[in-house]
């Protein structure tokens, strides 16, 4: 529970110190897109990485329990991470895209 709290405390904190990056010292207009993006590539690529973990978890636990199927297993543990990482990419492109 207290780790909950530190959480939301600190996701609040984090909301109320946006103001401060909304205007440039210079006193032009300056754009969060790049500061967005980057937050969006890093949990893209966080959740890729905990669906990679508990796909090869899950591959490896099954090798375990049955060795004779490991050919099908191994098969279908490539097709499903090169499908997790097409994710990572396809949010990678789109973030090149948004953030010119």
């Amino acid at each position: 529970m207290r780790r909950l709290q530190y959480l939301f405390m600190t996701l609040s904190m984090l909301c109320l110190a946006t103001p401060a990056f909304a205007q440039s010292a210079g006193g032009g207009s300056s754009s969060l897109v790049p500061v967005g993006a980057g937050i969006g590539m890093g949990i893209a690529a966080g959740l890729c990485g905990i669906g990679q973990g508990r796909a090869a978890g899950s591959a490896s636990e099954a090798v375990a329990r049955n060795p004779g199927a490991r050919p099908a297993i191994m098969l279908f543990l490539v097709l499903g991470l090169a499908f997790i990482e097409s994710l990572s990419l396809f949010t990678f492109v789109i973030i090149l895209l948004k953030a010119k």
